[in-house]
């Protein structure tokens, strides 16, 4: 019986990851002054309008929001509206306890350099190599059949169908990843498309938690990355995951690894630290996995995080929990 696997990706200037890139933006130029800062940041966009709302308590000063998210944006008009972390939330949190409940999914497999999910890697491969010729709004999606490379989607703001056409064909002869099976191509297949991002559509923090973390294939806690400092479980935890299962792959020589992460608010200690080798189940071991633990292990309290917010944030060279 014949195995599908499909995956999308989206380009940096899609409405959603807009909103991400404004969120983690606005979180490094805090952690930049004050690597304690507790940022809690969600943006919604679209149609010339921006809304930032969320909880701050931070030692920095003259963070510009405004700026920030034109930057990121373009000229629309910003709402921003921003409170302080609750004291009940924070208690718990200034003894080192978790911020919230949570379960995170961390994933490996052999069978990409990056570790990920062929597909995903292939979806996001493409995504790029179009984005360096129209930086623009922009979606691609891959599918395979037994590892063969099956149907391409791809639509992108401002490209034409036939220029588009002629790019993908180019991507798919370079490749090396995965060979071509009887190929189904959909470029622009709703037409070409001229009006995209905020223009088109709204834009929503947290709203491409799939492309975020390891695609369809894998599951995920459910929990978004993007505008949270390190002491939310549902980043940091999740970046260790991926880094214990990184760990294991490697030690195991495994094709296949899943870690499964579990807090609750106000505790310092997992709840479940388990991992899969290649279907196998056991306890997670040699790790400290409180939030601080987690912390320090991977130097999180770093403005290192707008970048995570474009292509997903895994498989990616340089980041601590990559390594």
């Amino acid at each position: 019986m014949s195995i599908f696997r499909t995956a999308e990706s989206v380009s940096p200037k899609h409405p959603d990851k807009i909103c991400d890139q404004i969120s983690d933006a606005i979180l490094d130029a805090h952690l930049a002054q004050d690597p304690e800062a507790r940022v809690a940041i969600d943006v919604a966009g679209g149609h010339g309008t921006v809304f930032v709302t969320g909880e701050v308590t931070s030692r920095a000063k003259n963070v510009d929001v405004n700026a920030i998210v034109k930057r990121l944006a373009g000229d629309v008009t910003v709402i921003e509206h921003i409170a302080a972390q609750s004291t009940e939330i924070a208690a718990g949190v200034d003894i080192g306890g978790a911020g919230d409940q949570g379960i995170m999914v961390g994933y490996a497999s052999d069978e990409t350099p990056e570790l990920l999910p062929l597909e995903v890697v292939l979806a996001r491969k493409l995504n790029q190599y179009i984005y360096k010729k129209w930086p623009y709004d922009g979606k691609t999606q891959v599918t395979l059949k037994d590892g063969e490379i099956v149907s391409v989607v791809a639509s992108f703001q401002h490209a034409a169908k036939d220029q588009l056409t002629a790019l993908v064909k180019r991507w798919l002869r370079t490749q090396k990843l995965a060979e071509l099976g009887v190929l189904d191509l959909h470029i622009n297949p709703a037409g070409d498309w001229n009006v995209g991002g905020f223009d088109a559509d709204a834009g929503l923090t947290g709203r491409k938690l799939i492309v975020d973390n390891y695609g369809p294939r894998v599951p995920i806690g459910g929990g978004a990355f993007s505008g949270k400092d390190p002491s939310k479980v549902d980043r940091s935890a999740a970046y260790m995951a991926r880094k214990i299962a990184i760990d294991y792959l490697k030690k195991r020589h495994a094709k296949e690894v899943f870690v499964h992460l579990a807090y609750a608010i106000g505790y310092d200690q997992a709840l479940e630290a388990t991992v899969s080798v290649d279907g196998v189940q056991e306890q997670v071991v040699g790790y400290n996995l409180s939030p601080n633990g987690i912390i320090k292990f991977l130097d999180l309290k770093r403005p290192i995080y707008e970048k995570t917010a474009q292509y997903g944030h895994f498989g990616h060279p340089g980041l601590t929990w990559e390594v």
